[in-house]
């Protein structure tokens, strides 16, 4: 096959029993993608047909919809084409399914790391109303030989909340399902947050927690036994961790973790575990994301847009007395304050103390042309600094630069807020 409509087929990716994957050019978005391609003789198969048109309708319909930096994104779709197919982000990783293997198991640090990443991009899917239902090593997807960055991909087996869709029973892999899954039961997130906890009880220990020679004994396996923490099979995985997992995997849904939120924030701790800090000189994209959410200048921005700004921004951990900026020198960025104090001088004289989500040098952004810093700013003690090069913030998604002037226009209100209420005063 060379062509498949307007894309240009590079080679097979995959092969599975309703379809195959290429990977082909998109010649008018000049980018590499991935094109699932169903025969439409697959859908006139009677029964087994008209599921696998379910399925394949069901994640053509999110085409545009789920746009997350850890979403494969789906492009395009043609659904009465012959053959039908589904265009899709290509991703040149491959999956997180060779990294279960007790061989190849990854850092923990890593582990930690994706995880927290779904987390984020589940929470996003569902407040947009989609459940995901088929969650497992072979549908998260790696950005890259190394680092942590994943995409979760194959929405087919998707629920939808905001519709009155029937799910189709016993779709997913039993292996990763909840118990109210396995039972048929009515299904909200917390359904995919139990497989995730199982995806990392995998990527922790190279093993399945439920194991069994059939369905049958898996499905026994989930509403009936606790499988032993992660610990228990890799020596060193800290308690922290190990209590992450169990609290996802809990068989009650009281028992488990109520929200995407509640997990993403445990994880984020479990990481900065003393245990953990140690395999990690840079700070960690969840620590990055987690404190820009909690930061003042960032409460108009969503989730899509921290991931873009956690991508083009620099962060340091500054000593005291750091320099950040001087007087007189050239301004080709501004910075927003993690954590700690900084002080702004002129001519050794003060003119403010900085704290925690404030921001500093921002004339650099905000000036039609790039000037001169006019004044210093140096820590007053240990301090975390975002620095935001000002090129990479032109080139930002409009939302993000919308949401970026939003708080610059915040801030200059504050300000003279503050000096009117300083002269009336004096």
């Amino acid at each position: 096959m060379d062509k498949i409509g307007k894309y240009q087929v590079i080679r097979k990716l995959g092969e599975g029993a309703t379809s195959v994957v290429y990977m082909a050019h998109d010649p008018f978005a000049d980018r590499d993608v991935a094109i699932k391609v169903v025969a439409n003789s697959v859908f006139s198969e009677g029964e087994r047909g008209k599921l696998a048109r379910k399925l394949f309708v069901t994640e053509a319909s999110l085409a545009g919809k789920l746009v997350h930096p850890h979403i494969a994104q789906i492009y395009d779709a043609a659904a009465d084409a012959d053959p039908s197919y589904i265009v899709m982000e290509y991703v040149a990783g491959g999956t997180l399914e060779p990294y279960c293997a007790p061989e190849r198991l990854l850092p923990l640090a890593d582990v930690i790391e994706m995880v927290f990443k779904c987390s984020r991009a589940l929470d996003f899917a569902y407040r947009l109303g989609v459940i995901h239902r088929d969650l497992k090593p072979a549908n998260i997807l790696r950005c890259g030989a190394s680092g942590s960055d994943v995409k979760i991909s194959d929405f087919g087996a998707a629920i939808t909340t905001s519709s009155d869709q029937t799910a189709i029973a016993g779709i997913g892999s039993p292996a990763y399902m909840s118990p109210q899954q396995v039972q048929d039961w009515p299904l909200d997130h917390r359904t995919d947050l139990f497989s995730l906890g199982v995806v990392m009880y995998q990527l922790l220990t190279g093993q399945l927690p439920f194991q069994g020679s059939n369905n049958v004994s898996i499905v026994y396996q989930i509403l009936n036994t606790v499988p032993p923490p992660p610990s228990h099979l890799r020596p060193g995985i800290p308690p922290v961790v190990d209590a992450v997992v169990t609290k996802a995997m809990q068989k009650s849904l009281e028992a488990r973790y109520e929200s995407w939120d509640a997990l993403s924030f445990d994880l984020a701790e479990a990481f900065r575990n003393e245990h953990l800090a140690e395999t990690r000189s840079q700070i960690a994209d969840s620590e990055k994301f987690n404190t820009l959410r909690g930061l003042s200048f960032f409460r108009s921005f969503n989730d899509v847009q921290l991931w873009e700004v956690l991508r083009f921004s620099d962060w340091q951990r500054a000593k005291p007395g750091t320099s950040l900026m001087r007087e007189g020198e050239a301004g080709a960025t501004f910075c927003i304050l993690a954590s700690g104090e900084v002080k702004v001088t002129k001519n050794q004289k003060l003119l403010n103390i900085l704290s925690a989500g404030e921001c500093f040098g921002e004339m650099a952004y905000l000036a039609e042309e790039a000037g001169t810093r006019g004044a210093d700013v140096a820590t007053l003690g240990e301090a975390t600094v975002i620095s935001v090069p000002t090129e990479a913030l032109k080139r930002a998604s409009d939302g993000c630069r919308h949401s970026f002037d939003r708080a610059f226009l915040r801030i200059l209100v504050e300000r003279l807020s503050l000096a009117n209420t300083r002269l009336t005063s004096v």
